[in-house]
């Protein structure tokens, strides 16, 4: 039930309201609703515009109100408080009527009758107002917020299945398929090695996956055709379930129809004059009517881009291609944009960076001149050639504008060397062994630029079973020009071979022009002098004994090659040949003067992707001086795993009484291989033949043979090889096998 004071404000309210609206329109006024008992106002109406008052000695006409007050007062009904107690009560406080509501609420929760007050008022439970604490962690303070600890809530779940379920499904695909010579016939490949659908292996876990995999194929399946010159291709799709037995439960559809394929109807380039004048088109090869492939596209373009600063453009861009297409005829017209910027020749050198030598040694490395045109092979050239002196951590070379004229209306480009040196020192060893030869094992220390620029200082050890040394050795790389070097070699090594055993110190100084592997040259030369000291046992043929003499040797050399393979650890194809001269004195009684002279030569053959044959032969010979007065480490021996495998180190030749090679005058040599490579490890199977000679012109009379079988590893500085080989017709004192292993091919 409402009170007296709500209901008495709602009716002053509304009569308040049905008052403004009859008046307003004729008097300006503001209406006033008293709230009972308070005598304050209620509700303010906005007051009505402003009118003139009329002047003082107007008169008015009587106006009578609408409704008269008696019938207004008429109408409504009494109030009295006799007739409703509640009405006489006393407003309850703010307190109060919050506590009722709360009451309410609890009292729809869980019905229970309240007792009205004596004044007539709803009296609150006292559980509401008041709550006693029963429970002691109730009446305790809350803990401070940062002690607070959350525990984790662990939800039960159900068990998962450990195998997920699949669905088998199939694919049917249409209208791509090369009998139809409407598209080429890789490009089915093409797809079949992409294709999401094929990769799935026929199976899913659900049709939302199938329907994935589907709208994937769909875009290759554009973009293939697109590639391929098909641009308005359509591709329709569905996923069929199976009815028939036997048959997978889904079926992918794709239905492909290419369409009209388009074809090259004009070719345009935007571009300035160049010279030659049809540089450009020249090199663009795309021809009309073709169809629009995208690889023959960019293959062109790149030609494009190649070739103009091959011919002087160092600066050339190639733009953004305009295709227009006839969606009626098919026709496509092509526009390519080219920017050449100005012709240019060579100019200057500058350098820049870690340095590792300046401009000046930079400028030695080239292949060109300054006012020649620009060619962008030469300066890739250069940039090898600066790669290939190994000093480099990176290094790079571009062309700059100079905005300097050059020869003939072009322009010099400044050639900018950035430099990053490497680390100067490099720590090196190789090994080997052989049956007969026993280990040996060689360590260097070398400092690339000791010297600069390019001067190395090289010192390194042997240390083996029949051989052990030291030397040092001055290199300096580019000498005055590219690719020549120059070098100074001092070494003392002591030797113990069968055929003999030498203390031996040796000055040598070389100039020479040799392939690297990283820079291999089809012409190669040697040319220097050396003076050797030696202290050698040496089989008395008088004495029938062993004796020591001591040597002084001083002569020239001279070396000469050319090679067409085309890779200089493991060559597959082309043919070497190489041609040693050593003019030499020997001074023991008196001067003895003679010449070593050696020919090698091999080729290589390669039959088919796998299997390589190749072939060696060798012939070398001294002449104009007895075997007795030529030092026992000078002389010519065969034999061994550079030689004829299959025999000991320098064992075939003339022997002395006690079985040992006292080496000869004169020597021929021949090695047949057969390689198959498979991945990274191959097997090759080889016959040697060879012998050596007393005589000073090779006889060709009981020559030797050895055959055998080799494994290899290859690696990314060459194949490491092991090779066992037995001779034929063995005789006594020679071994059944032996055992050769290095690092590079035999030959």
């Amino acid at each position: 039930m409402k009170s007296a004071s709500a209901t008495g404000q709602g009716w002053g309210r509304i009569a308040l309201h049905v008052l403004s609206l009859a008046s307003a329109s004729l008097v300006p006024s503001v209406a006033v609703a008293s709230q009972a008992g308070t005598g304050q106002p209620a509700i303010s109406a906005t007051s009505a515009p402003t009118v003139p008052s009329p002047p003082a000695d107007a008169v008015l006409p009587a106006v009578e109100p609408i409704v008269p007050d008696k019938e207004f007062d008429a109408a409504i009904p009494p109030i009295a408080p006799e007739d409703d107690p509640e009405l006489a009560a006393p407003l309850e406080t703010v307190e109060a009527f919050e506590q009722r509501l709360a009451a309410d609420k609890v009292a729809s929760a869980a019905p229970a009758p309240v007792a009205p007050s004596a004044a007539g008022v709803s009296s609150v439970p006292p559980a509401l107002t008041t709550m006693p604490a029963t429970d002691a962690q109730i009446a305790a303070p809350l803990p401070p917020l940062e002690s607070f600890e959350v525990m984790p809530v662990t939800f039960a779940e159900d068990a998962q299945d450990e195998a997920p379920t699949e669905v088998a499904y199939a694919i049917s695909l249409n209208g791509l398929a090369p009998a139809d010579e409407a598209t080429p016939a890789d490009l089915l490949d093409q797809y079949e090695d992409r294709s999401a659908l094929r990769q799935g292996k026929g199976k899913v876990a659900n049709v939302a996956q199938l329907t994935s995999r589907v709208n994937e194929d769909t875009v290759l399946i554009k973009k293939l055709l697109a590639a391929e010159g098909w641009f308005d291709a359509r591709v329709v799709t569905r996923i069929d379930r199976g009815t028939a037995e036997g048959a997978a439960p889904l079926t992918a559809v794709i239905d492909v129809t290419p369409g009209k394929r388009f074809t090259f109807a004009a070719i345009a380039i935007a571009a300035d004059e160049t010279v030659p004048q049809d540089l450009i088109r020249d090199n663009l090869a795309l021809t009309l009517g073709d169809p629009v492939i995208a690889a023959d596209v960019l293959g062109a373009e790149a030609k494009v881009a190649l070739a103009l600063p091959e011919n002087g453009y160092p600066f050339a861009e190639i733009g953004q291609r305009d295709v227009l297409l006839d969606q009626d005829s098919g026709a496509a017209d092509y526009t390519l944009p080219v920017k050449t910027g100005p012709r240019g020749t060579f100019g200057p050198i500058v350098s820049d960076g870690h340095e590792a030598f300046g401009a000046d040694h930079v400028g030695k490395l080239t292949r060109f001149k300054e006012g020649e045109p620009y060619d962008s092979r030469k300066v890739d050239d250069l940039r090898q050639a600066l790669i290939a002196t190994g000093l480099f951590k990176a290094v790079g070379v571009e062309p700059r504008r100079s905005g300097e004229a050059g020869p003939d209306g072009t322009e010099k480009v400044i050639l900018a060397v950035q430099q990053d040196a490497g680390p100067p020192r490099i720590l090196a060893a190789t090994g080997g062994y052989g049956t007969g030869e026993g280990f040996r094992a060689e360590a260097s220390w070398t400092h690339r630029n000791l010297f600069p620029p390019e001067g190395a200082l090289i010192v390194s050890g042997v240390a083996g079973t029949q051989e052990q040394g030291a030397s040092v050795v001055f290199r300096r790389s580019n000498a005055g020009k590219r690719d020549r070097t120059f070098e100074l070699a001092a070494e003392a090594f002591h030797s113990t071979y069968d055929a003999f055993s030498a203390y031996t110190g040796r000055l040598a100084g070389r100039v020479s022009y040799d392939s690297t592997p990283i820079w291999q040259k089809r012409l190669t030369y040697a040319y220097g002098a050396q003076f050797i000291g030696t202290n050698e046992s040496v089989f008395n043929f008088a004495t029938l004994a062993r004796e020591r003499r001591t040597y002084a040797i001083g002569g020239l050399t001279g070396q000469i090659g050319f090679d067409t393979t085309e890779d200089l650890l493991d060559p597959a194809s082309g043919f070497r040949i190489t041609a040693l001269i050593e003019p030499e004195g020997s001074l023991r009684r008196g001067f003895a003067p003679y010449v070593r002279a050696r020919i090698d030569g091999s080729a290589y053959y390669p039959v088919g992707r796998s299997l390589v044959l190749a072939a060696r032969a060798r012939a070398g010979t001294i002449q104009g001086v007895p075997l007795d007065d030529l030092a026992p480490s000078r002389r010519l021996y065969a034999g061994g795993g550079g030689s004829v495998r299959g025999f000991a180190y320098q064992k075939l030749g003339p022997l002395d009484p006690a079985g040992d090679p006292t080496g000869g005058r004169s020597l021929n040599e021949a090695s047949f291989e057969a390689r198959y490579r498979f991945g990274e490890y191959g097997v090759v199977a080889f016959a040697d033949v060879g012998q050596s000679y007393g005589s000073d012109v090779p006889r060709l009379s009981d020559l030797r043979v050895g055959v055998g079988l080799g494994a290899r590893i290859y690696t990314n500085f060459g194949p490491m090889r092991l090779d066992v080989a037995t001779p034929l017709g063995r005789r006594p004192g020679e071994s059944r096998f032996n055992i050769y292993v290095s690092i590079g091919q035999a030959f």
